[in-house]
């Protein structure tokens, strides 16, 4: 249907990936034409796998293409201990496929340059692998509808006081990202952190069918929120791609810190003061939280 909205997804998975990436490959509204994964929360080697194991689970039709195991310039820090060392803990896929012969990069650029109208770009790891291409290929931009991207923050960090953990990951991908001219939503932890997945809602997916006993599985394992509320921080960007209207943003000029103490601090020009008035993101900050409990738990209630 030509009112589908075309993504390729680039992710980490990861716990909160992988709800995000179920639903995606689910709902009848989204067009998944590619999965690329990248080192995030566990290696790229264990992403790529965790990604395969979603792919087998749904029986999907969706090329997953490894990525980048290494930020561009920054150290490599892994977030295993909110993750578990193999990223996804606590439920026993039935085993997974390989990966297409193509690295991430390849892949996306092959794909987005195929299609006769520009896809969506959805990362929810760090953005290695989008910087790669817009830098290898920038004849691709025009190819790109925009980007969705789960990281940053305006009102803090949750890996240091200042920077959100996929920005902090990898900020020099992160500065191509915000100054590429492709329109990014910026979906961080302003709203990630409000659109908290309840007690009652975690405890009602083990119930609804092999899909949610697998999330239930996931989310019980995840080191992220408390016992009462849990964030599912990379499922945000698919619930804005669907309801939008569900999201309050504002466009800002968002800058990256990229040395320093605050290296990974996403910057929002919030008084207009440093760039003539110009933005170049849509920040959310608010998010009909009641209504995300609801949707995810509708979402996963029409899986296998």
């Amino acid at each position: 249907m030509s009112d589908k909205i075309k993504i390729i997804i680039d992710a980490d998975p990861g716990i909160d990936d992988a709800a995000a990436i179920s639903i995606a490959l689910n709902n009848p509204q989204l067009d998944v034409r590619l999965i690329t994964t990248v080192a995030g929360n566990v290696t790229v080697d264990k992403t790529t796998i965790n990604a395969l194991k979603l792919v087998k689970f749904f029986e999907a039709q969706v090329p997953v293409a490894k990525g980048a195991a290494l930020p561009l310039l920054k150290p490599f820090e892994d977030a295993a201990r909110i993750h578990g060392e193999s990223g996804m803990p606590g439920y026993d896929f039935s085993g997974y496929g390989e990966p297409i012969n193509k690295d991430a990069v390849t892949a996306m650029y092959e794909t987005l340059m195929a299609e006769p109208t520009p896809i969506t770009l959805v990362p929810t790891g760090s953005y290695t692998n989008i910087a790669l291409l817009l830098r290898l290929h920038p004849d691709v931009i025009s190819k790109i509808e925009r980007i969705v991207a789960m990281g940053g923050s305006i009102s803090g960090g949750n890996m240091t006081s200042s920077a959100e953990f996929n920005v902090f990951t990898d900020p020099h991908a992160a500065e191509i990202v915000y100054k590429s001219g492709i329109p990014v939503v910026m979906i961080g932890l302003d709203i990630t952190l409000k659109a908290l997945l309840t007690a009652p809602s975690i405890e009602k997916l083990s119930g609804l069918n092999e899909s949610g006993k697998m999330l239930h599985a996931l989310i019980t394992h995840y080191g992220d929120g408390g016992e009462q509320r849990v964030p599912m921080h990379d499922v945000n960007t698919i619930f804005y791609l669907l309801h939008p209207e569900a999201i309050t943003t504002k466009e800002y000029w968002v800058d990256v810190v990229t040395e320093g103490p605050a290296i990974g601090e996403t910057v929002a020009d919030i008084r207009g003061a440093y760039h003539d008035g110009k933005t170049n993101a849509q920040v959310a900050i608010d998010i009909d939280t009641e209504f995300f409990n609801e949707w995810m738990l509708a979402e996963v209630a029409k899986m296998k």
